[in-house]
C-alpha cells in the first residue's frame, strides 16, 4: 500500500524533502524524522518497572495476535520502556527511534502503553524485517475525555465481546466507555437489594414474529443482565487497557424497566407490567417520592461501589411529563416544593440525585436536558444536541463532552449502500464524522477549556447482532479516535491511507469493521439496445476500476470515468484500488435488461424523510432476516423514470412488520388509503398524485414471516415515468414494506 506524505509535514517538524510517511492512527502531535532507520526484528525489550513490563507485554500481545514473533526481555535490549518526569502531560508519550534501538518515555502507565500502539502500528508496516523509520515522536492527547457510548440495554451483548471493544478501543487511544445500562426496554445491572431489576426488568417479548416460537407458538423470553462478578471483570480489565466506565442509570425517563420490576415507583395507577419491546420515547417517569429517592441512592450505592471512576451518568434525557401532569401526588409535590412547573421538578429531581452523588465524591453526567436547572457545580453536561448544549454548559461553568447527534450517533448508516447494516436512515459518512470540529466556534477561550472531549454514541434499537454493532462501531469509532486524540488540520487525502493502514492491522488482528463503503455501488438504465452503467464508491477513497470480460479487476484495469454503454451479456466487474491494494470486495453485475427493470427499495427513494430507518424484519427469531428501507411515518417509495415501455406485470417482494415505535401523537399523522381486499393492497402510480396503474392484493403474503412476493397487472401509458408505491391499510401495525420491485 502507498502510504502518502502529510499535507501537515511541515507542522509536524518534516519538509517535503524529508517526510516520512507514517501510517499511524491515530495522528500523533508531533512527528520529527531522522536519518537512518531500526530493524526491530529480534531485537530485546528492557522493562524495570510494573508500568514498563505492562507496555511491553501490550506491544507483545499485539505482535503476535497479528501473526508476528513476539520479542524477549532483557535488561540491555534495544527496545527501551522507561518512566520519565519530562513528559507532562498526563497520557503523553515520547517514542525515539534511532539506528541503535528505540526509547518510550513517559510520566505514566497510561503514556507508556500508548507509546507501544504506536509502536506496534510501526513495526507492523514495517515488513518482515519491520524496519522503522527514524524519528522523535511527542505525542499527547487533545482532550482527556475520548469516549464510546455502548447502549446494552437495547440489545445485551456478551462479556466477551465488550472486552474487545476495550481492547480496540484504547489502540484507538480512546479511554471513556459509557455504558448504557438502564432503559424502557431492559435493567441490565445485578443490585442485590433490588431482584426484581433482574428477574422481571431484565427481559421482554421481542415485538412480531420474533418474541414468539415459531414450534410451540409460545412467547420467547429476551434480555438477560451482568453479575456483579462479570462487572467487576470488565472495570478490571478496562483497567489494565486505562478505560475508564462511567456506567448510566437512565432517570427519571427511560424508566419502564425499574417499573414494571417496582410499580410502587410508578407516577400512574396503571404502570406497565413488564419491560418495553417498542422503540422510541415512552412516558413512564419514576415518581418524585421520597420512596423513590431512597431506591435511587440504594442502587446507586451498589453501582458506585462497582464503578470506581469519578462519573456516573443519570441520564435525564427525553422525560416526557404527561404523567406528572395526571398525577394528584405529583403536582401536590410541585406545589409543596414551591416549583413553577414539571420541568422544574425534573431539574430538582437532578440536582437531588447529583447532590447525593458528590457527598460520595462522584460527579453526576447527565444529558443537556438537564441544563433546564440548577445541578451541582461538578456536574458534567454531555451534549446531544449538537453542540449547542456544550456551549451553554462551558459558559454557565460546567464541564462538557460533546455526543453531537446525528454526526456522532453511530447508529446511523455509513452509506446508500443496500448492504447497509440496519439503522437510522440519515448518512453519516466517513468523512463527515472525519471533519467534525470539536471545538465550537461560538465558544471563547476560557469555555473551550470547559469541553473534556467528545464520545459517539451506538445506540442499539437496531443494532441486534454483534456483527451490526461491529459494522457500527468500526472504522468509525477510530476516525473519532484521530479527531479525540490529536485533531489535526482536516486533509482527508493524507487521512485516507492511514485508515486503510489500520484496516488492514484490523485484518491481521481477525478484528471486524464495515468495508461497504469502500464498495461500488451500480445504477443502470436503457438505452439504444445497450444497458447504462453509472457506478460510484461512496467513500471517495482509491482509484474506482472495472472490466467488462468477466475477469475480476487489478490495479491496472481501466479507471472508470463516465457512464458505461454495455452490450446484453456483459460481465460488469468493479473495485476501487489505492494503488496495488484491493479496497473492500469486488462486484460483479451480468448486464441484462433485468437489471434496468429492477430496483430494490434501498436504490429508490423514499416520498417522505420524517422517520427514515434501514428497519431488520422481526422474523425468522434466528438467523438471518430481511434489512428494509422505509420511513415508517410514510412507507411510500418513488422509483425515478422507470422503464414502463412494453412492462405488462409488476413482480414485487414485501415484508410485513409490526409497528412497534413509540411516537406519541405523531402516530395520528399516519395516514392510508383504505384497503378493498381483507390484507390491503400495493398501490402503484404514475407519480404519487397520478393515476393508478396496479393494485396488487396482498393476501398471499399475510401470513409469511420475512419477505414474500406477490405480481400484477400493470395498465396505462407505457411511456417511462415517475413510479409510486404505497399500501393501502386500516392501520399502522402492522404495516407494510416494500422490498423489490420487477417490472416485466
Amino acid at each position: 500500500m502507498r502510504l502518502v506524505a502529510f499535507a501537515a509535514a511541515v507542522s509536524l517538524g518534516m519538509t517535503a524533502a524529508n517526510a516520512t510517511p507514517l501510517p499511524l492512527l491515530p495522528m500523533p502531535s508531533s512527528i520529527v524524522p531522522a536519518k537512518g532507520s531500526f530493524v526491530s526484528a529480534g531485537a530485546l525489550l528492557v522493562a524495570r518497572g510494573p508500568g514498563e513490563r505492562a507496555a511491553a507485554e501490550r506491544l507483545n500481545a499485539l505482535l503476535g495476535a497479528s501473526g508476528m514473533h513476539e520479542l524477549g526481555f532483557a535488561k540491555s535490549g534495544r527496545i527501551r520502556f522507561r518512566r520519565s518526569k519530562s513528559i507532562a502531560a498526563p497520557e503523553g508519550y515520547r517514542l525515539t527511534v534511532a539506528p541503535d534501538g528505540v526509547n518510550i518515555e513517559a510520566s505514566s502507565d497510561a503514556g507508556l502503553y500508548y507509546g507501544a500502539e504506536t509502536l506496534f502500528q510501526l513495526m507492523v508496516s514495517g515488513g518482515v524485517q519491520r524496519s522503522i523509520p527514524s524519528a522523535v515522536i511527542d505525542d499527547h492527547p487533545a482532550f482527556s475525555w475520548r469516549g464510546v457510548m455502548l447502549d446494552s440495554a437495547r440489545h445485551m451483548q456478551p462479556v466477551s465481546y465488550i472486552k474487545k471493544l476495550i481492547d480496540r478501543m484504547s489502540a484507538a487511544k480512546l479511554n471513556v466507555l459509557h455504558w448504557h445500562l438502564s432503559d424502557d426496554q431492559g435493567w441490565r445491572i445485578e443490585i442485590d437489594r433490588y431482584p426484581r431489576l433482574t428477574s422481571i426488568g431484565a427481559w421482554r417479548q421481542e415485538a412480531g414474529a420474533a418474541g414468539i416460537d415459531p414450534e410451540t407458538g409460545k412467547p420467547i423470553r429476551y434480555g438477560g443482565f451482568y453479575t456483579k462478578k462479570e462487572v467487576r471483570e470488565l472495570v478490571r480489565f478496562a483497567a489494565a487497557h486505562h478505560v475508564t466506565i462511567v456506567p448510566e442509570i437512565d432517570m427519571p425517563g427511560h424508566a419502564t424497566a425499574i417499573i414494571a420490576a417496582y410499580p410502587a415507583l410508578a407516577s400512574t395507577s396503571a404502570p406497565p407490567v413488564s419491560p418495553s419491546s417498542d422503540w422510541g420515547i415512552l412516558p413512564n417517569l419514576l415518581n418524585p417520592s421520597d420512596d423513590t429517592f431512597t431506591f435511587v441512592e440504594n442502587v446507586l450505592d451498589e453501582v458506585m461501589a462497582l464503578f470506581p471512576g469519578p462519573f456516573i451518568h443519570v441520564g435525564g434525557d427525553e422525560a416526557v411529563k404527561d404523567e406528572w401532569r395526571a398525577s394528584p401526588a405529583v403536582q401536590a409535590k410541585i406545589k409543596a416544593l414551591g416549583l413553577k412547573d414539571e420541568d422544574a421538578l425534573q431539574a430538582w429531581f437532578t440536582a437531588r440525585v447529583g447532590t447525593y452523588l458528590a457527598s460520595r465524591g462522584r460527579r453526576l453526567v447527565g444529558w443537556d436536558e438537564i441544563l433546564g436547572g440548577k445541578v451541582p457545580a461538578n456536574a458534567v453536561v454531555m451534549s446531544w444536541h449538537g453542540v449547542d448544549g456544550a456551549v451553554t454548559a462551558a459558559k454557565s461553568g460546567h464541564d462538557a463532552v460533546l455526543a453531537a447527534s446525528p454526526i456522532l450517533y453511530l447508529d446511523h448508516i455509513q452509506s446508500p449502500s443496500a448492504d447497509e447494516p440496519p439503522g437510522r436512515g440519515e448518512i453519516i459518512s466517513w468523512r463527515e464524522l472525519y471533519d467534525f470540529d470539536p471545538l465550537p466556534p461560538g465558544i471563547g477561550p476560557k469555555e473551550r477549556g470547559r469541553i473534556l472531549g467528545l464520545q459517539a454514541n451506538l445506540w442499539t434499537e437496531h443494532v441486534r447482532t454483534l456483527d451490526y454493532a461491529d459494522r457500527m462501531l468500526w472504522p468509525r469509532t477510530a476516525i473519532l479516535g484521530e479527531v479525540a486524540w490529536s485533531n489535526p488540520k482536516k486533509d482527508w487525502l493524507s487521512f485516507a491511507p492511514r485508515l486503510l493502514a489500520a484496516m488492514d492491522r484490523w485484518k491481521r488482528l481477525g478484528e471486524r469493521f464495515d468495508s461497504t463503503p469502500l464498495e461500488p455501488l451500480a445504477v443502470f438504465g436503457e438505452g439504444e439496445g445497450a444497458v447504462t452503467a453509472a457506478i460510484s464508491q461512496p467513500a471517495s477513497i482509491g482509484t474506482l476500476r472495472y472490466t467488462i470480460d468477466g475477469s475480476s479487476p487489478n490495479a491496472g484495469s481501466p479507471q472508470y470515468r463516465k457512464p458505461l454503454k454495455l452490450s446484453p451479456g456483459t460481465v460488469l466487474s468493479a473495485q476501487a484500488f489505492e494503488d496495488q491494494t484491493p479496497l473492500g470486495e469486488a462486484k460483479r453485475w451480468v448486464i441484462g435488461p433485468g437489471l434496468a427493470r429492477t430496483r430494490s427499495a434501498s436504490e429508490m427513494e423514499l416520498c417522505g424523510n420524517a422517520i427514515p430507518l434501514r428497519l431488520e424484519d422481526d422474523g425468522p427469531p434466528k438467523g438471518e432476516r430481511k434489512v428494509h428501507w422505509v420511513d415508517i411515518m410514510h412507507p411510500c417509495w418513488i422509483w425515478r423514470g422507470a422503464p414502463l415501455s412494453g412492462t405488462r406485470r409488476i413482480v414485487a417482494e414485501v415484508g410485513r412488520l409490526p409497528f412497534n415505535f413509540s411516537i406519541g401523537e405523531d402516530i395520528k399523522k399516519i395516514v392510508f388509503r383504505p384497503p378493498s381486499t381483507p390484507a390491503g393492497e400495493l398501490e402503484v402510480r404514475r407519480g404519487c398524485d397520478g393515476p393508478l396503474v396496479a393494485s396488487i392484493p396482498l393476501q398471499s403474503a399475510a401470513g409469511t414471516s420475512g419477505a414474500a412476493q406477490v405480481e400484477g397487472l400493470i395498465a396505462g401509458p407505457s411511456s417511462d415515468a415517475d413510479l409510486c408505491m404505497t399500501f393501502t391499510q386500516k392501520g399502522p401495525d402492522p404495516f407494510w414494506v416494500l422490498d423489490r420491485l420487477t417490472l416485466q
